[in-house]
């Protein structure tokens, strides 16, 4: 089935950065040179995805602004003759209406953002995509797509059982497939009550019907309204099927998660690799 349309959750405080995010949204903090939200907007556009939908906040104007043209700087690399940089300026540039933006006016959660775009989805299946999650390679959504027929789908993958509090975690019928019935989902469950150790990753396949029930959905965990709390009530008419992941994944929700990233993308880079290499050998 094609899934044309995407949704990126961008409105969160980004409060585990700080100071860094006092004036700067999070999704624009760099892996090596790119923002977190250009490495998403990638993964989605190699998956087929022609909408791009941002679901923002107040003070998250300049992901609007790296999306568009700077003509001061465009022009300036262009008088230099920097012709290679100014192509990296320009790459994600779209044509038109390829990028949309709608704020959310509360950080009410996951499942809240995604309502808010609710009027640029028809009746029709989207992707939402979460730029802490960084996937290495651009293969996850696609690939994701293309095993998708109805219904909903996340992807999913083993976490410590003592983290399966921070996450969506979800029983299935066999876990040794990469693709699984889902038959249960838990929003962030306590270790004794976990139904196991698989854990939602940001990337989804949603129906959409998902936004009827958003309409109505009380707040779950946090006291936030859970997109996994509203995927889980249509369990029993919707089903949803678990998309195992095969790359590596980073948590750039954590600082921790972040420098791995960051260390690991400029050891798969050519012109970063030997150096970082040598270095890392004299101080670790």
């Amino acid at each position: 089935m094609n899934v044309k349309k995407a949704i990126f959750p961008v409105g969160g405080l980004g409060t585990r950065f700080l100071p860094a995010t006092k004036s700067m949204p999070k999704e624009m903090l760099p892996i090596v040179d790119k923002p977190l939200i250009q490495y998403a907007v990638e993964e989605a556009a190699n998956a087929g995805i022609e909408q791009f939908i941002f679901v923002t906040s107040r003070g998250k104007s300049a992901i609007e602004n790296h999306f568009d043209h700077s003509f001061e700087l465009e022009n300036n690399l262009l008088a230099k003759g920097k012709r290679q940089t100014l192509a990296s300026a320009q790459e994600m540039l779209k044509i038109p209406g390829s990028y949309a933006y709608v704020r959310q006016q509360e950080p009410a959660g996951l499942g809240h953002a995604i309502w808010c775009a609710r009027h640029l989805i028809q009746n029709e299946s989207f992707a939402v995509i979460l730029a802490d999650d960084l996937i290495f390679g651009q293969s996850t959504t696609k690939e994701m797509i293309k095993s998708y027929t109805s219904g909903n789908m996340v992807a999913i993958m083993e976490v410590d059982k003592q983290k399966v509090s921070s996450y969506g975690i979800v029983k299935v019928d066999k876990s040794d497939k990469d693709l699984m019935q889902i038959n249960q989902m838990v929003e962030k469950p306590s270790v004794e009550n976990a139904p196991s150790n698989l854990a939602i990753i940001g990337r989804y396949i949603l129906d959409h019907k998902v936004f009827d029930v958003l309409e109505k959905q009380e707040r779950g965990a946090s006291q936030e309204i859970q997109l996994t709390d509203a995927i889980s009530s249509q369990l029993d008419r919707v089903p949803c099927l678990g998309y195992r992941i095969k790359n590596e994944r980073f948590d750039c929700g954590s600082k921790l998660g972040f420098l791995q990233a960051n260390i690991s993308f400029a050891l798969n880079r050519k012109d970063l690799n030997s150096d970082l290499s040598n270095w890392l050998k004299t101080i670790v």
